[in-house]
Parts: C-alpha cells; sequence; structure tokens
C-alpha cells in the first residue's frame, strides 16, 4: 500500500449532490435577474463557493450579493438535500477499502460548509467511517484550490502529505490536492472533465467508485 492515508472530497465523491444544490441555485439565481441553464450554472459554480463568485453574481443580477440572500440558499439547499440526497454509488465500498487498507487513517475534506459536509455524511450513512476527521475548506484561512484543507486533514491522521492519496472530482479540487502535495485521483464518470482534472494535475482517473478498493490494491 504506497497511501499512509486517504483524503476524500465531499461534494460529487461521496454523495451526489451537486445536481440538487446547483438546481436551487439556479432557480435562486433566476429569480434574482440571472437566469441559465441547469448545465450552465454547474459549469460555472461547480468546485467553488457562492461567495467566490460574488463579483460575477452581482454584475449579471444588478444586486448586492446579501447574507440574507446566501442564508436563504443555505436553507432551500439544505432542505433539498434532505429530501433527495443519495450516495454516489459504489461511495460505501471505496470508503470502506480505504479504510481497511489505511488501518483506519481517512478524511473527508471539502469545500463546503462544515454543516452540509456533516450533514450529508449523516443521512447516506458514512459518518461512522470518519468520526472526527471531517473538515471544511470554511473553517481554513483559504479554501479550495488552496491546500489548507487538504493539509488540515492529513496533520490531523499524521500523515505526510506526500503519503497522501487524494480523491476527487473537480478541477479545483485537484489542484487543491496537488498543492498540498498528494497525489489526486480523479472520479470522472462517463461524460466528466476528465481533460481538465489531467490538466489540474490527476495522476489517474476512474469512472466508478467501486474501483477505488482494486485500484488502493494494485
Amino acid at each position: 500500500m504506497p497511501f499512509e492515508a486517504v483524503l476524500f472530497d465531499c461534494d460529487g465523491v461521496l454523495v451526489d449532490s451537486e445536481p440538487i444544490t446547483m438546481a436551487v441555485l439556479r432557480d435562486l439565481l433566476a429569480e434574482a435577474g440571472w437566469d441559465m441553464p441547469l448545465a450552465a450554472c454547474m459549469a460555472e459554480f461547480v468546485g467553488v463557493t457562492v461567495r467566490s463568485k460574488t463579483a460575477l453574481i452581482e454584475a449579471r443580477t444588478g444586486k448586492p450579493l446579501t447574507d440574507a440572500w446566501m442564508a436563504r440558499f443555505y436553507a432551500e439547499r439544505n432542505a433539498a438535500l434532505t429530501v433527495s440526497l443519495q450516495a454516489i454509488p459504489g461511495a460505501h465500498a471505496a470508503v470502506e477499502a480505504a479504510h481497511a487498507a489505511t488501518g483506519g487513517r481517512i478524511a473527508c475534506a471539502s469545500g463546503a460548509d462544515r454543516f452540509k459536509v456533516e450533514m450529508q455524511l449523516a443521512q447516506v450513512g458514512l459518518t461512522p467511517w470518519f468520526g472526527g476527521a471531517v473538515f471544511s475548506g470554511h473553517d481554513m484561512p483559504r479554501t479550495k484550490p488552496a491546500p489548507d484543507v487538504y493539509l488540515a486533514a492529513a496533520a490531523h491522521l499524521a500523515a505526510a502529505p506526500a503519503r497522501c492519496l487524494v480523491v476527487e472530482d473537480t478541477p479545483t479540487g485537484v489542484q487543491a490536492g496537488v498543492a498540498a502535495g498528494a497525489t489526486v485521483w480523479g472520479y470522472c464518470p462517463p461524460g466528466g472533465p476528465a481533460e481538465t482534472l489531467r490538466a489540474a494535475g490527476a495522476r489517474k482517473l476512474f469512472a466508478r467508485m467501486d474501483d477505488l478498493a482494486s485500484l488502493l490494491r494494485a
């Protein structure tokens, strides 16, 4: 086993949350004056925080991005996730395999807010595998693509970043893992952003989370 620890992103890797979250965001932005297809919203916002796009949102809507608007987005997002969220197929098997391969040295390191990450892991039954090893970019000085959240996760597990495997699904997340000094593998289902994941520094791509167990043994 070449890795001391495995660090998982959350959205799009462990839980199929991105279409749900982006549908809520798309509808609220349309109401504010920026109407776009869901695919365009996902292309613009998946892998980054809404607040990181403040200038663009304000330019397209002509309105300030207020704390009240963000609070409404979080509330409606959380309600939609509670109704519809499912685990990515194969995620439970992948987490179990990583846990076994590393003697339990696994973590979830997300760019999303902590409440969302913990809520999602609990909803799909993954919380017991991670215990307290859950990290949010919102709690760090910088979020992805900066490496802070992955460095914090590696430090918590007492693992050298260079001996960590990061599992990501977005170029932003891949960049964060690479910047941390980790090896990054990209989860990329058919039709996913294969070339941009490779360009960001993903060493290996795999199309099914079920495949992670065999890849870790290879």
